[in-house]
């Protein structure tokens, strides 16, 4: 969400802000929103200030026994009095047009963010790991159904669809990778572990900025409520309509949830497997920070993520997205991907962003600073840490045997029952 005061001392700055996303110019027409919403508060002051006024010029009148000019007065206030409703529901329509307006605006980019249309703009920061030289590899589906252990056709049968049913052995993997992450992001990088709300109202899904843009992309329960397409949504929260000690920060918290999303990507695109689901599993990381740490703060969270495709020693690339290329609330955000040998291919595994204080004005989330005047908003910042599917997905593909079965990889083995391999 973005701040009018700041777009009223420099529009062109916004503008140009927008343009490097690819987007028209809209300070002027927020601003004339704001000018709207700005004369009806003044107007909406003067008659009050009117009414008060005429209010003890009656009791004057009255003391001079100036009836004829203390009726005339009471007509003026009961005319004023009749008008303010009419008044304050226009303000109230003008409060809501700018905010609506503003709401449906993305973030800024930083200024380190690479200008470009899409994702051919995107700038490769490092890569890690040598892609091992596999024979015919195959694709993690061909593995997982050839072991028995992955079945798409029953979960097509019981939920439609981009489902999938993991058994036996890959049902363990899955889960042993979320505890691992989960292990790893407490006991070595700091984060507290959460276990959050995956049905969630309107407004946390508005802090966070999944609506209104993104409306069609959620599930939205009978009631009302919204199954959270991350736990970035429940995380992000927690500190919504709070102020918080400036020692507090910064707050690092995580959690290993089911995701849910309507729209499981473009129409057409990796319709086998498990690279696109409505229903997935995701270790997500969440900093609160203030302004001065959420920098480094995104370096070191990026940091973290990698550490997990390090520990289970998967080739990967990190990117900078392009402004045309990222996310609605980021102002600038890291994609780590990892390399499945199946499609030849690099694939987001993680993507790691910071937000600035676009999500805390959402969520009216402050703190307050040791030094200085009054509260500040707090800066956010998400990232997976990381997909627990798609990590799945990579230990399929970069371990797998030609005699169809699959090494476990050391760091997950004390999970698997010291096992060492999964076999049909």
């Amino acid at each position: 969400m973005h701040d009018i005061k700041t777009i009223r001392d420099n529009p062109e700055g916004f503008d140009q802000g927008l343009a490097k996303r690819g987007l028209p110019g809209q300070a002027r027409e927020l601003l004339a929103l704001d000018d709207t919403r700005r004369g009806l508060i003044a107007r909406l002051q003067a008659l009050q200030e009117r009414r008060n006024a005429a209010s003890k010029e009656i009791g004057q009148a009255m003391g001079k026994g100036d009836r004829a000019k203390a009726e005339e007065l009471k007509t003026e206030v009961t005319r004023i009095k009749d008008g303010m409703p009419q008044e304050e529901e226009a303000l109230k329509a003008a409060e809501a047009a700018l905010h609506n307006a503003l709401a449906a605006i993305p973030n800024i980019p930083g200024d380190d963010v690479p200008v470009g249309p899409d994702e051919t703009a995107n700038v490769e920061v490092r890569r890690v790991g040598r892609p091992k030289g596999l024979n015919a590899a195959k694709q993690h589906f061909e593995i997982g159904e050839a072991l028995k252990l992955m079945d798409f056709e029953t979960a097509a049968k019981i939920s439609g669809a981009r489902f999938v049913v993991l058994k036996g052995a890959l049902a363990r993997l899955e889960r042993a990778l979320g505890c691992f992450m989960v292990d790893l992001h407490t006991s070595e990088h700091g984060y507290t572990e959460v276990a959050p709300p995956l049905i969630v109202r309107d407004e946390t899904m508005f802090g966070t900025a999944q609506l209104p843009k993104f409306v069609d992309d959620q599930f939205h329960t009978t009631d009302g409520r919204w199954l959270i397409p991350t736990a970035e949504v429940s995380l992000t929260n927690l500190v919504r309509e709070s102020i918080r000690e400036e020692e507090e920060l910064p707050i690092r918290v995580t959690a290993w949830t089911p995701c849910f999303r309507a729209e499981a990507g473009a129409a057409g695109r990796d319709t086998r497997g498990m690279i696109r689901q409505h229903q997935f599993a995701k270790v997500e990381l969440v900093s609160i920070t203030s302004p001065e740490q959420s920098t480094d703060e995104h370096e070191r969270m990026t940091g973290c993520a990698e550490e997990v495709l390090k520990r289970l020693d998967l080739p990967f690339r990190t990117l900078t997205l392009s402004t045309g290329d990222m996310g609605f609330s980021a102002r600038k955000t890291y994609d780590i991907e990892v390399w499945l040998p199946g499609q030849n291919a690099y694939r987001e595994i993680s993507s790691c962003s910071v937000c600035g204080d676009f999500q805390a004005r959402r969520m009216d989330a402050r703190y307050k600073p040791k030094e200085g005047k009054g509260p500040r908003f707090v800066h956010t910042l998400n990232g997976s840490g990381v997909a627990v599917g798609r990590a799945l997905i990579a230990v399929l593909e970069n371990y797998q045997n030609a005699d169809g079965s699959v090494t476990i990889p050391d760091v997950l083995r004390p999970y698997m029952n010291n096992e060492t391999t999964i076999r049909a």
